[in-house]
């Protein structure tokens, strides 16, 4: 009987972004990045896809929130808050950005906080 292998994402740039993850927690000793990529790197039907209304629920406002997976704009958010994800939905930009806050990807709030200090993890 043979098993299959387990090959891990297949998206390009989802690799390049755990890879940077894990890169940027050696250097930085911050086992938050770890975490998240360890977070990203599951198959895709087991990542986490969050909504507007649960980071309204579980931020204050000018929290640096970190998603590991995909923001859905169900709900709304009454405060500004940093959100970083690999992905977005149309909506979940529109609604955070009107609201004051700012959408990024997941490496550029690596670059701009490398030891990860003060980032919330939102699952």
């Amino acid at each position: 009987m043979q098993t299959t292998k387990r090959t891990g994402p297949t998206n390009i740039l989802l690799r390049r972004t755990i890879r940077e993850l894990r890169k940027a927690a050696r250097q930085h000793n911050a086992p938050i990045w770890r975490y998240v990529a360890e977070l990203l790197d599951r198959p895709r039907r087991l990542r986490y896809e969050v909504n507007v209304s649960k980071i309204n629920r579980y931020t204050k406002p000018g929290d640096v929130v970190v998603v590991p997976g995909k923001v859905l704009g169900a709900g709304r958010l009454d405060h500004a808050v940093v959100v970083a994800a690999v992905g977005f939905s149309e909506e979940a930009v529109r609604k955070i950005t009107s609201a004051g806050g700012r959408v990024m990807h997941i490496l550029q709030l690596v670059q701009a906080n490398p030891r990860g200090s003060g980032v919330k993890i939102i699952i």
